[in-house]
This record gives structure tokens, sequence and C-alpha cells, in this order.
């Protein structure tokens, strides 16, 4: 197939990837005093905040978006963390932190940390097949487009990427683009395929996620059994991530999903000592969120939320602690406004624009609702009962989570969240659910990731329970050694076989010719770039697969996006009347405007559905005024002739 890569093109793409996730944030979070596990799981999130921001400044000063303005952005960011981190040291010296988990606790999280990103990068090749395969879905060539968009033209704004499917008197939308610019970064270094470069952002995601859980149980001072136990739970689920990568796939919320748990990290970090080098740290998160996109840092608002309610609701003073919170919040909200006013006008006008919003049907009642959570089932033919099991022992020792007591409550608002979603279209419900697009699939993932927290507590206190129940010449390091690899075992490897398997609807087929983009299709789209001149367009349909032409081959389509919502009156005028060509001066004129000069036609659809949705498109084939210049089981190209 054209997008499949060679060994040494993913290893390249794997490289380049963890060199521009990596390096800003580690210098970033090195400069504001962060080390340890704080360190490496906020450096994702600092990277996709720092580039988030840099693209679209660069795009308002006229600058583009590159290796070099992203490396200046990074110093900018850099130095600014350090010299709060010098304020800091100066006037407030910070004490501490206190030594959590022994060394071969931290080497057991380690472990378990790698085997629960080894299983989940398993269960997601598994499914695609092989690196480089291209996702069938919906959304997924909106980003490839913007991805190969960002890389070419070096327009990190936040309205560029909706200029290749509404341009000319279209109005484009307004999407947060750090997940794209960084991988625009990535496509650009590694010399890799579109495909190739999202897929490997893909795989990843499960690992992110068990980091951030990680990270979490580390600041709030839990055991290291715990941290391994909630890494190994969270790739198990096939609702976290796997679902939505074969629907869609929702690249940039399952992206902020596996990131939501930091949001209490670093909040709680700054209400426990407020100064400018956690504040700095928050805000910067904060906006890295909203970066990534919009309902993202909603998530997180609902993940951490509960964290303040456990703070005002804590034995002591307080009212006193509720106020303080307040106060020190209230600069934090103001700064962010100000540093991310663009992302903010732009998700308002968005909101408020002319883009319709009609919400996603319901699914089944309540109940239905949360029996699917509870079982870990929410369309696959079988429960997850192990999951469920774990997630029973987690109730029942729930008293055992200390200052992780508030997931439980993050866990019930997001359960209820979903119910209602799923089983409601009020227009209460469908105007809170807004941010997601009263989607039931993102909130289920939202639901599942604190759910799969609890399910990992329960893994954990069974082995605290049987370690208080056995001689304590037992070593209590092997007993955890036990329980951990018996629930890897017991789930068969974290699910990853039928994570995979589920995950591969979205990818593949049996038969290759059925896909939405088949391997011909895909052969003929990469040929366009063979036989298309810089700057000529391609006339196409726009749910035939070929609004993928942008992304493999760099060539122009009239139609680029699979959403014919409010599209440019060329693009609308050529699919009804394109065929009229010869006899229609109106089309002639669209045409010269857009420089078409070939015309690409996909798989037609089978009958009763008439083969193109475009009526200008539909018997074509023995016009006089084109000439077929290839062809293939699934795909044909024709020229205009002048």
């Amino acid at each position: 197939m054209p997008s499949e890569p060679t060994l040494l093109s993913d290893v390249a793409s794997f490289a380049v990837l963890l060199l521009v996730l990596g390096v800003p944030g580690v210098l970033t979070g090195l400069a504001a005093g962060l080390r340890g596990w704080v360190l490496v799981g906020l450096t994702p999130l600092l990277s996709y905040a720092i580039a988030g921001l840099a693209g679209p400044w660069t795009a308002a000063m006229g600058l583009p978006f590159n290796t070099l303005t992203f490396c200046l952005t990074t110093v900018v960011f850099v130095a600014v963390a350090f010299g709060l981190r010098r304020l800091t040291v100066r006037r407030w010296p910070p004490v501490a932190e206190p030594r959590v988990w022994s060394a071969r606790g931290q080497w057991g999280v380690i472990a378990c940390l790698l085997l629960a990103t080894g299983l989940g990068f398993y269960a997601a090749v598994r499914g695609m097949g092989h690196l480089g395969a291209i996702a069938q879905g919906g959304d997924a060539p909106y980003a490839a487009n913007g991805v190969r968009y960002i890389a070419t033209t070096g327009d990190g704004s936040l309205f560029g990427m909706g200029t290749l499917n509404w341009y000319g008197d279209g109005k484009p939308p307004f999407y947060p683009n750090a997940y794209h610019l960084l991988a625009a970064l990535q496509y650009t270094l590694s010399g890799g395929s579109i495909p190739q470069t999202l897929d490997v952002n893909t795989v990843l995601l499960p690992g992110l996620l068990a980091l951030s859980l990680v990270v979490l149980v580390r600041e709030f001072r839990g055991r290291a059994v715990l941290a391994g136990a909630a890494a190994l739970a969270s790739a198990a689920p096939v609702m976290s991530t796997y679902e939505s990568m074969s629907r869609g796939p929702l690249y940039p919320f399952l992206l902020g999903l596996a990131l939501t748990p930091l949001a209490a990290v670093v909040l709680r970090r700054y209400l426990d000592r407020v100064a400018p080098d956690t504040g700095f740290l928050l805000l910067v998160s904060a906006v890295g969120l909203l970066c990534i996109h919009s309902s993202t840092l909603f998530g997180a608002v609902l993940f951490a939320g509960p964290l303040l309610l456990q703070r005002w609701v804590s034995p002591g003073e307080r009212w006193r602690r509720f106020g303080h919170d307040l106060l020190a919040l209230l600069p934090i909200a103001v700064l962010s406004v100000l540093v991310a006013w663009l992302q903010l006008f732009g998700a308002l006008g968005l909101a408020n624009g002319g883009v319709p919003y009609l919400g996603w049907p319901s699914e089944w009642r309540a109940t239905n609702a949360i029996g699917a959570l509870l079982g870990f089932q929410h369309w696959e033919p079988h429960p997850q009962l192990w999951l469920s099991a774990a997630l029973l022992l987690g109730f029942i020792f729930f008293r055992r989570l200390g200052d992780l007591r508030w997931v439980g409550v993050t866990a019930l608002i997001s359960g209820l969240a979903y119910a209602a979603v799923s089983s409601s279209n009020a227009p209460l419900v469908m105007a809170l659910a807004r941010p997601w697009w009263d989607d039931p699939y993102r909130f289920i993932s939202m639901a599942i990731v604190p759910l799969a927290f609890i399910a990992g507590h329960g893994v954990a206190s069974l082995q605290a329970w049987i370690s208080e129940h056995l001689p304590p010449r037992v070593p209590a390091v092997i007993l955890a050694v036990l329980v951990l690899l018996g629930f890897v075992g017991v789930t068969k490897g974290l699910y990853a076989t039928t994570n995979g398997d589920r995950l591969a609807s979205g990818y593949r087929s049996p038969d290759p010719h059925n896909q939405n983009i088949t391997p011909d299709e895909e052969a003929a789209m990469v040929e366009l770039g063979h036989l298309v001149p810089a700057g000529q367009w391609v006339m196409n349909d726009r749910l035939d697969g070929s609004v993928w032409t942008y992304a493999l081959s760099g060539v122009r389509t009239v139609a680029a996006h699979d959403d014919g919502t409010a599209p440019p009156s060329d693009a609308l005028l050529l699919a009804r009347h394109f065929k009229e060509y010869e006899t229609n001066p109106q089309v002639r004129a669209a045409v010269a405007r857009l420089n078409i000069h070939w015309v690409f036609l996909g798989k037609p659809a089978a009958p009763p559905d008439p083969p193109y949705t475009s009526p200008g498109l539909v018997g074509i084939a023995q016009l006089p005024f084109l000439q077929q210049v290839y062809r293939n089981s699934d795909a044909v190209i024709y020229r205009i002739k002048s």
C-alpha cells in the first residue's frame, strides 16, 4: 500500500515525535523547578501549550510557524519560567518535597507504566494493521489535511486549516490546533507520510494516559502499588481510548483526555504553595489543554473540580480555605484570558456563529448507560468483567484512597453526565453538552477514566488487604508483583487483543475494496501528486474518499472534508452542475477561478444510492471535454481538455 512505511521511517517518526514533544516541555519544566515524575508527566502538556500558543501568535505577527519560530517561542517560555522560579526561590523558598516511593517502588511503577504503554501500543497497532494505515472515519481527513497545510504553508492560525474546505466566500470555522502544529513539525522533520504521522501519535495515547495517572498518584502521595495498578487499569477499558480511535478518530479529544488528569496535579501544587512558579505551571497547563481542544479545558474542570470540593469540606478552617483558593485562582484566570484570548474569542465566535449545532441522537435509557459504565461495555459484544470486579473492589475499599477520594466524585459527575447525554435530547442537556457536541462516545470516555482509576485502586487495595492478612515474613513486594501480574493475566494482557479488534473497524476490513478509502483510491490520490502541477486544483466528490487527496499528495481539491455545512458557493455550484462545463458559463467561470484542470472519482456507491453525492459528477465518463489519464479498479483521473 502507498501508506505502508518502512521500519526505518517508523523509528524516525517516533524519534522526531519524542524530540518535539519532549525537549520544549523538559526545558520549560526544568526552568520552572520541576523534577522527577512531575517533570516527566507535564512535559508533553507544556510542549503542546508552547506550540498551541506559538502557532496563532506567529500568524498574528505575520510570521510562519516552523521549527525556528517554535524554538524561539520555547526560549521565551524557558526564560519566563526561569525568571519566575528565581523570583520564587528568593522570596518564597520552597520546601523540599518528601520522598514518596522507595527505589524498588519507583522501578515497579516504571515497569507497570512500560507494560501498560506496550500493551496499549500493541492493541492500537493490531487494530490499524500497520503504522501508516488510513483511518476510515470522517474526522480523520480534517486533521490529516490540516497537518499537511501547516507544514506546507506555515500558517499556524486558528482558522487556516479550515480554508482547505471553506475557501473563497466560505467561512472557515475556528479550531484549536496544538495537536496539528506539533504533528506538522513531526511530519516535516521525519520525512514520513501524513497517515504515519497521525498513527504514531495515536498509538502512544494509552501510554500518555497511564503516565498522567501515575503522576496524579505521585502528587497525592499515593502508594507505588496504586500508581502501577492505575497505569495498568487505564490501558484496559475499550471505551477510554480505543473506541474513539476507531470512530473519527477524535485525535485532539483523545490527546486532551490522556492529559486531563494533569489538571489536578498542577492545581494542587499551586493551591498548596501559591507562588509565581506554581502559578506559571497552572496557567500554562490550563492554556495548553485549551489549545488542544476547547472541550478539553471543560473536561479538566469536571475532572479536577471535585478536588476543590474535598479541600473545602475537609475538617479545619473551611471558609478560610475556600476564600484562599478563590483569591489565588482569580489572577490565574485573568492571566489565562490575556494569554489565550485568540483561542477564547475563537471559541466564543464558534458557539455564537452560523455553524449548526444538532448534537447526536440518544443511545438508550439511563439505566442501560449506567450498566455500560459498570460493565465496561458500550457497543462491544462482551463486557470486560475483570475490570468490573476490580471496580467493585475499588468501591469496597474506597476509604483507603485518602486524599484521592475526590476521584469518586469525578466518576459520579462524569458518569451521570454520560447517562444524561446518552438517554436524553432535552434542551438543557444539549446546551450543557455543547463543548463535546452532545456526543455519547466522548462522554463515556471521560467517565471511564476515573472509573478505571478506581478499578486500579481496587487491585492495589486487594494487594494491601492480602498483605495485612498474611504473615509478616511474606514480602509485600512479591505479593504486589503477583497481584499486578495476575490482573494482567486474567484480563488477557489488559484486553489488548479484543481492544485491537474493536479498533480495527475504523481502519480496515476483510475486503479492502469495501473500505471508505480503499488501497486503490489511495494509490490514485498519490498518483495525483505526480500528475498535477503546482497550483492546479482537482474536482472531486465529497464522500468518495478523495477528501484525503491533499494530505496524501499536496494537491488541492474542491472538497477537502466530508462536512458539507455551508460550503463555498463555487463548490456548491460545481457539485451540482460540473458536467455542464461546456454549456454553462457559470461553471466555466468557477473552474477558472479555482484553476481546476483535473477530475478525480473514487469508488462509486452501491445501488440504490446514487454513485456520487455530487450530481454534477454522475455520468461524466463519456463527456468530450474530459480525457482519462489514469484508472484502477476503484478510481479514475481525468484531465480537462483545454
